[in-house]
């Protein structure tokens, strides 16, 4: 038989850790499959948290949008305008 418990407001599920040993890769085929989380407990206490591959963000590199952007006009240049911040305007205190 197995348990599984809803979480809150959370598209996941909770399983104790020796029901997750025994059902392992069926599991995992079901993780991948539906989307949904699944939270592994030992003694009630939530241990692991199993999530598809897929929805895992890479992380951002340097140069990963190269010849997908477009710069319009002086990004350089100081702009003349005073800003809110500005010494003259805060005597001094920032």
């Amino acid at each position: 038989m197995t348990m599984v418990m809803k979480a809150k407001g959370k598209n996941e599920k909770r399983i104790k850790a020796s029901e997750f040993k025994a059902k392992c890769l069926a599991l995992m085929d079901e993780v991948h499959r539906s989307g949904e989380e699944i939270i592994v407990t030992k003694n009630g206490n939530p241990v692991v948290r199993v999530v598809s591959a897929a929805k895992i963000r890479k992380p951002w590199r340097l140069g990963e949008n190269l010849g997908e952007m477009e710069i319009l006009g002086d990004i350089v240049s100081p702009v003349d305008r005073v800003w809110a911040l500005s010494p003259s305007k805060t005597k001094g205190r920032y």
